[in-house]
């Protein structure tokens, strides 16, 4: 099974070079509901594929100038040790529950991914907290204890789940600091691809990432990343969201393994296909009124 892999990195390097999201919360449940992966060893590929794939876009973002250095430094000082607990807690986890890890794991992860969803759908209707601004922002005693904060819980999440690096830390970086779309997207970026080496590595030396399918899977997202990135395509990133964040709601209650959810996950999606809708027609009535 190689070519599967490689398609499977393809479509979600594509997505990420379009959109700047979903990757990283998307390949974990991929892993584990199509390729039959352990959940530990899902996690552990995925975050060393991310490390790698999302250093191509970090260096891009730092030449171009849309990362704020600071608040990367003040997050990653609190998200790198806490994803070590995360990788830690995850082995003793397997360690613990041996045969039945997988249940175990499978239920965290699967909770990581609905509050990874909900964080999409955040991310979509949610107001901005403070306006952006190009000028120069100067952090407070103030912002680089949110920022610590924001890393050490998002970074545990990451070490733990894989779930949270491209969710989280934008969410909360749109609600609290005054930058525009351009440096939260960098920022977030630059700051995912340094914590996942940390928690990657980790990962590597517990013997929990398939390199040989990870391999596979750069063969094709590193590519699909660089292509699509170059793209002029208008996306419609509403709508984007909406059908991510139901998919991560819908591959999280999966793994949950809910009552009912084998009803619940078609309704899930199916409300989430008539929200993308909805959506997508907001915003081309509101354009339609505007150019009127």
């Amino acid at each position: 099974m190689t070519w599967q892999f490689t398609l499977t990195g393809l479509l979600i390097g594509s997505l990420v070079g379009l959109t700047g999201m979903g990757g990283g919360s998307l390949m974990t449940p991929i892993l584990i509901l199509f390729f039959g992966f352990q959940p530990t060893l899902a996690v552990g590929t995925d975050i060393l594929h991310g490390a790698v794939f999302k250093s191509f876009g970090a260096v891009r973002h730092r030449k171009l100038g849309t990362v704020h250095a600071r608040i990367t430094f003040w997050m990653f000082l609190g998200s790198a040790p806490m994803s070590l607990v995360g990788v830690e807690l995850a082995n003793w986890i397997e360690n613990q529950y041996g045969s039945g890890v997988g249940d175990a794991m499978a239920k965290v992860i699967g909770w990581a991914l609905v509050l990874g969803g909900l964080g999409f759908l955040a991310k979509t209707f949610i107001k901005r907290g403070v306006q952006p601004s190009n000028a120069p922002f100067l952090l407070t005693n103030r912002d680089r204890v949110i920022c610590v904060a924001l890393g050490a819980s998002g970074g545990f999440l990451v070490g733990l789940t894989s779930v949270g690096s491209g969710t989280f830390f934008g969410l909360v970086m749109l609600l609290v600091f005054p930058l525009t779309a351009a440096k939260i997207v960098g920022t977030d970026i630059f700051h995912a691809a340094a914590l996942l080496w940390v928690a990657g590595i980790s990962y590597l030396v517990h013997g929990n990432v398939d390199l040989h399918a990870m391999a596979w899977l750069l063969l094709g997202s590193i590519p699909g990343v660089l292509f699509a990135s170059k793209l002029t395509v208008k996306v419609p990133e509403g709508a984007l969201r909406v059908g991510l964040g139901t998919v991560l709601l819908a591959s999280g209650v999966r793994l949950i393994e809910f009552p009912h959810y084998t009803i619940l996950v078609p309704v899930i999606l199916v409300l989430g296909a008539i929200g993308a809708g909805l959506t997508e027609f907001r915003r081309l009535n509101a354009r339609a009124v505007a150019e009127a």
